[in-house]
């Protein structure tokens, strides 16, 4: 079994006992998927319905995402023995999908970014 990495980024899973908060570098990942140099990165589609201010000052477009429209792009078909790796909003699009993995249980720095996970997640429409 292996995980394909269709995100952008490097994906760090660190040990279940990992804080919510760390410095980056003070606490070792138990291993680094990489980004797919295979795969381009998976996306939801989008496509823009109409433009307005609704009188708020700045512009607002009402955009129609995923199923029905542009759907999910550049997620390659399953291959028994391979899970993708795909952000969340491509997961919850997907979720048809049993080949999917989302992060779930996630590792911040001090600032708050995401930086990694603890655990995945297998997006599921029941």
């Amino acid at each position: 079994m292996g995980i394909v990495n269709l995100t952008p980024h490097p994906v760090y899973v660190y040990p279940l006992d990992t804080p919510d908060r760390i410095e980056p570098g003070s606490v070792a990942p138990l291993c680094v998927i990489e980004p797919s140099a295979a795969h381009r990165p998976a996306r939801l589609g989008q496509t823009v319905v109409c433009d307005d201010d609704l009188g708020l000052g700045f512009p607002v477009e009402s955009v129609a995402f995923g199923s029905g429209f542009d759907g999910v792009t550049s997620l390659p078909p399953e291959v028994e023995g391979t899970f993708y790796f795909v952000s969340l909003v491509v997961g919850l699009a997907a979720a048809d999908r049993r080949d999917l993995l989302v992060s779930h249980d996630t590792v911040r720095n001090m600032e708050g970014s995401i930086i990694g996970t603890r655990k995945f997640a297998r997006p599921f429409r029941g």
